[in-house]
């Protein structure tokens, strides 16, 4: 029988890796709207794999948190576009100091924000839908009752 492998010090974090068919209005979404910077991108070099010099993948960043977009291919031999609705049922849960700061920002930025922010398990949590359907939220401790929801401002 082998020993044991400590795999602690080995796995760094986790960046979600979010498939989107269009990478322009997602990058509109999360850098301008949801304000995450641009750690690191591709723009396939050749012609024939990308004719318009777009950014097809980045990883972008937002405070300690990270996440991945790649655009999918909708011809040639790397065509791999799903048929099926993009999101449906995939959501990550950002967890902050302040989230009702970031609801403020989010609405100034122009993010529509359909629900007003409400208590659930101890946390305020702001709930946006990516424009590919994936669900954000950002969510962080309160001592408001549970079921609580934010007043108009």
């Amino acid at each position: 029988m082998k020993a044991a492998v400590n795999l602690d010090p080995n796995v760094k974090e986790v960046v979600p890796f979010f498939g989107v068919s269009n990478m322009e209005a997602s990058l509109k979404f999360y850098v301008d709207g949801l304000g995450f910077k641009m750690k690191y991108r591709w723009i396939p070099d050749r012609p024939e794999d990308n004719p318009d010099g777009r950014i097809r993948w980045c990883w972008l960043t937002l405070g300690g948190a990270s996440l991945m977009l790649q655009e999918f291919w909708r011809d040639g031999h790397h065509a791999n576009a799903p048929k099926d609705k993009l999101g449906l049922g995939v959501s990550i849960n950002f967890q902050c100091t302040d989230s009702l700061a970031l609801y403020r920002e989010f609405k100034l930025r122009g993010i529509e924000i359909p629900k007003r922010p409400f208590v659930g398990n101890g946390l305020w949590v702001v709930n946006v839908t990516d424009p590919n359907g994936y669900q954000l939220y950002f969510a962080s401790p309160t001592d408001t009752p549970e079921e609580s929801e934010l007043e108009e401002e």
